[in-house]
């Protein structure tokens, strides 16, 4: 196959795809009429089909003309709570739902992979399984699918995955080996005083400046407790406290997010907060208590997976333009599937620009010349693993 010209010659059909999606974002879980468009082109290819996979996932099944590995393919579908701002043709007809993730371009690219792989099935020794994933931005799309079974009958032998990111130059190919997103906790501080009158501070314990003083002690978890050699995150995203300028809070409020890569950094990040908070709280008068919700494993690459992608990578778009220099703070629930198959989770450059509007920003877009990069890198891997 001379993937690279043929997935080129998609271009417009992925445009196509990609603006239509774009101009009509669903939320997790919410994805019906892409899951829709996914499931009549994938039916149309002649795979073999399975919709309402964690309530709006789907999954395609091709069979090669003969016996060998199950290599699966990930997209998500998910746009996020953002009321766009960008002044395209193609901007959001849903009010206050946008792509600002580039997951109109995955399930684009997921799409046009599938069609130019079904064209060459009788060049293929094994199994090609598209996963069609809702749910992605935080809310548990990978962990329901696997739950729905996703990973059976047959289970996949390796997983693969990419991810535009618009900060990175379009055609470059960023595949690292082990870590390289990280894990993401989130946590939930309450404090309790005793409120009272603004100008009696004397009678209360006020919890807003309990509240402010175990902010400044968490800074210090990263900085004083965690090697220099490792990398972790502790950040305070919001921060409730008062009904009035002047009454002293008897209650504040505080949620964040930790970011690690490996499990004994994370665990030494969350013993560290519960003393800090505790002892800072006590110290003061005050009562304090911290718990964790949800929270997202490492991406975890395997290297010979890996090793394989970027080969693959080099070949369409020239090894000066591939790398492995690829760790990022940011979460991605592919961990979850990661954790169960062997795979590659790599980025793909969308990026016109050094001022490019960064993910989750109302005025986010990408390049759409990535997209056939995107279908050529993925078709050129599963070419060579099921050849």
């Amino acid at each position: 196959m001379k993937i690279d010209f043929l997935a080129e010659a998609q271009l417009l059909d992925l445009v196509h795809w990609r603006r239509d999606l774009h101009r009509h974002p669903e939320l997790g879980f919410e994805e019906r009429r892409t899951a829709g468009i996914v499931a009549r082109h994938l039916e149309g290819l002649g795979y073999e089909v399975e919709t309402g996979v964690a309530e709006t996932g789907v999954v395609g099944l091709l069979r090669g003309a003969r016996p060998g590995p199950v290599v699966m393919i990930r997209a998500d579908m998910d746009a996020l709570p953002i009321t766009e701002e960008n002044e395209h043709d193609f901007v959001s007809e849903n009010p206050g739902v946008m792509h600002a993730c580039g997951h109109d371009g995955h399930v684009a690219i997921g799409m046009g992979v599938a069609s130019l792989l079904a064209r060459h099935r009788d060049e293929l020794g094994g199994t090609v399984k598209m996963v069609f994933q809702p749910a992605e931005e935080g809310i548990g799309g990978a962990v329901r699918m696997i739950s729905d079974g996703v990973l059976a009958d047959p289970r996949p032998d390796l997983a693969l995955g990419l991810h535009i990111l618009s900060i990175v130059p379009c055609g470059r190919v960023l595949a690292g080996d082990g870590p390289v997103m990280a894990a993401a906790d989130t946590f939930g501080i309450v404090v309790r005083g005793r409120g009272g009158h603004g100008a009696m501070p004397h009678q209360t314990v006020d919890a807003g400046l309990v509240a402010a003083q175990i902010v400044t002690a968490l800074q210090t978890v990263v900085s004083r407790n965690v090697d220099p050699s490792e990398t972790a995150v502790v950040s305070v995203g919001r921060i409730r406290a008062g009904t009035a300028a002047n009454i002293i809070a008897d209650s504040a409020e505080m949620t964040g997010t930790i970011r690690t890569f490996d499990e004994a950094t994370r665990e030494l990040v969350v013993r560290r907060m519960c003393e800090l908070v505790e002892g800072t709280a006590r110290a003061m008068g005050a009562e304090a208590q911290l718990t964790f919700g949800d929270s997202t494993h490492a991406v975890v690459n395997d290297p010979d997976v890996t090793e394989r992608v970027r080969a693959a990578a080099g070949r369409v778009l020239g090894l000066d333009h591939v790398s492995s220099d690829q760790r990022l703070m940011g979460s991605e629930d592919m961990a979850f599937f990661l954790r169960e198959v062997p795979g590659c989770f790599f980025f793909i450059g969308g990026g016109r620009s050094p001022e490019e509007h960064t993910h989750h920003h109302p005025k986010f877009d990408f390049d759409e010349a990535v997209l056939p990069v995107g279908v050529a890198v993925l078709c050129e891997v599963v070419a060579d693993l099921l050849a």
